[in-house]
């Protein structure tokens, strides 16, 4: 059957993305041996943040809801198509799949049990002509809703694994996973700031060569737990 791994686009990226960069192809050794099942989805509000399309609040807005989506719509089919209740998912992304990999454990940790979040950045605030986040983003943001979390979802939470990767090179900019590393970290929340190193841009070339390494990893390490 294999483990399900959601894959999220890059800003401005939609469901294809995956299969025109070929990280399809990449993945295909641990697809062919049964391991994972890959599924991804537009990114509607990478789309509008980036783009600019409607006003700051409802591109803030938007954030949230996608996340709704996601668990309430995408989630369910992935676990009919996988024909296994509660089936735990990984869910991974570069850029600003990244900030909702993160974001999608966080929030969500009875449904996405371990996120690969690759050269992210978790203040979209700088990128938005806006002087203060709405109350919708704080909720969608893991650097603002994070230091609330208490009670039970914060213990689920904690059995939880956040992997914060990112390259040194062009366009990274690694003190964007310092911060969500911090944020994680003082919650109590398992995380792990990986670098690659000044030779690794900001790149899908770079996206390629490292989210197979991971996955491969993974499900022979995890596979007996579903963690």
């Amino acid at each position: 059957m294999g483990q399900p791994v959601l894959l999220l686009p890059t800003a401005g990226g939609d469901a294809e993305e995956i299969e025109r960069w070929q990280m399809i192809d990449v993945l295909e050794p641990l697809l062919a041996q049964g391991r994972i099942k890959v599924y991804s989805c537009d990114s509607i509000a990478g789309q509008a943040w980036f783009g600019r399309q409607g006003s700051p609040e409802h591109r803030m807005w938007l954030q949230d809801q996608f996340h709704w989506f996601v668990r309430d719509e995408l989630v369910p089919a992935i676990r009919v198509d996988c024909r296994t209740p509660g089936i735990p998912i990984w869910v991974g992304g570069a850029s600003i799949g990244a900030f909702h990999a993160a974001a999608l454990v966080c929030r969500f940790p009875d449904i996405f049990t371990r996120a690969l979040a690759m050269s992210g950045t978790y203040d979209l605030m700088r990128f938005i002509e806006a002087d203060h986040p709405t109350e919708h983003y704080e909720r969608a943001s893991p650097l603002h809703f994070v230091p609330h979390l208490s009670g039970d979802h914060l213990d689920l939470l904690r059995t939880r694994h956040i992997h914060i990767a990112t390259g040194e090179g062009r366009w990274e900019d690694i003190s964007e996973s310092w911060k969500l590393a911090n944020a994680l970290g003082a919650k109590g929340i398992p995380n792990y700031v990986d670098s690659w190193g000044p030779r690794w841009d900001h790149d899908w070339v770079t996206w390629r060569a490292m989210t197979p390494k991971y996955l491969d990893e993974w499900t022979r390490s995890a596979g007996s737990s579903g963690g």
